[in-house]
């Protein structure tokens, strides 16, 4: 039986010609913790594309293909979009195939340095070329990072990892929430200069086809910190790299930004650790949330991960130690 409804069949056959008969299969596509619905529909061994379907309950969603043709028009390597139905909620979009960087997280370091640089040269053009074309445009865009905002992850991850699923008291949550430390992060780093940010720049966000890399799921770029998206790859609970992989790559991606002439704001590493702790609680915040309160158990598995990487990113910020400590047990009790 084919997953997708009969209007959206005859809207593929009707505008795609090369879609006809019989010839061609619909499979539904596995896509995170998404509201949108992904199919892949085959004709013969040559022709595929992908056809997303979305609801308009998230502003996001309706920007993609906005966001999709400003980002190619930068340089940024980006699925083609052919065709946008915003009436019904339906993109059909260039297939790039079932190859992700997270796919290759188990080949030798010699193969995925090559592949992680790759990503990050084009997360560096979206901070600088996309960034440069970005004022005066009518793009619009998620709320940029603010101070609320990183407050807004702090909470996130207290109330839904260690709040639901870890079930501190909340005496002691509010305790944590309130250490001195933790709430400066948050107007440092809204201090800082700020480019484009792709927000959700990880493993399986990122396809790769024969030895480049291209970006997918950037509905949700806004202004933020770049060191934000280095630190969803380099932290990604998807795929735990070793810390000398990590060492490697930000060196990279700080000396091709420095060449670039992008301004980082200072101590790259220190700004590097305290995004780290930021985009972790975030994602901690959202496997609570998903495996919690949505019943999608699976997300509840990366929480190992994730936490112990918060807990060694913690256990190099002054201050932090009491929450490294409560991760830390919480790990051990497991």
């Amino acid at each position: 039986m084919n997953p997708l409804p009969d209007h959206v069949l005859d809207l593929a056959l009707n505008r795609f010609p090369g879609y006809t008969g019989g010839d061609f299969q619909v499979s539904p596509m596995e896509k995170g913790g998404s509201d949108r619905v992904f199919y892949r529909i085959r004709s013969g061994e040559d022709s595929s594309m992908i056809i997303v379907r979305y609801s308009g309950h998230k502003e996001e969603n309706r920007h993609y293909v906005d966001i999709g043709q400003f980002l190619a028009g930068s340089g940024v390597n980006v699925p083609r979009v052919y065709l946008h139905d915003p009436a019904q909620g339906l993109i059909f979009m260039e297939d790039l195939g079932e190859l992700d960087l997270w796919h290759w997280r188990n080949e030798v370091w010699m193969l995925r340095h090559q592949l992680y640089q790759a990503a990050l040269d084009q997360v560096l053009l979206l901070h600088t070329r996309a960034t440069a074309r970005f004022e005066g445009s009518s793009l619009r865009l998620e709320h940029e990072f603010s101070e609320q905002l990183y407050l807004w992850e702090q909470g996130y991850f207290f109330e839904h990892c260690l709040g639901s699923y870890m079930k501190m008291p909340e005496r002691d949550l509010k305790e944590l929430r309130e250490l001195p430390e933790l709430q400066a992060v948050a107007g440092r780093l809204a201090a800082l200069p700020r480019t484009l940010i792709h927000r959700d720049f990880q493993s399986q966000n990122i396809l790769t086809m024969d030895g480049s890399t291209w970006l997918i799921d950037f509905q949700g770029m806004r202004p933020g910190l770049p060191h934000y998206d280095v630190a969803s790859l380099l932290y990604d609970p998807y795929v735990n790299l070793a810390q000398v992989e990590r060492e490697e790559l930000a060196d990279y991606y700080e000396k091709s930004a420095r060449e670039a002439g992008l301004d980082l704001g200072g101590n790259f590493r220190e700004v590097l650790d305290l995004c780290a702790m930021q985009r972790l609680m975030q994602a901690l915040g959202a496997y609570g949330f998903l495996g919690v309160q949505k019943n999608r158990s699976k997300f509840l598995s990366h929480i190992p991960v994730a936490s112990q990487s918060l807990s060694m990113v913690l256990g190099r910020l002054p201050g932090m130690e009491p929450i490294a400590a409560i991760l830390e047990s919480q790990s051990s009790a497991k």
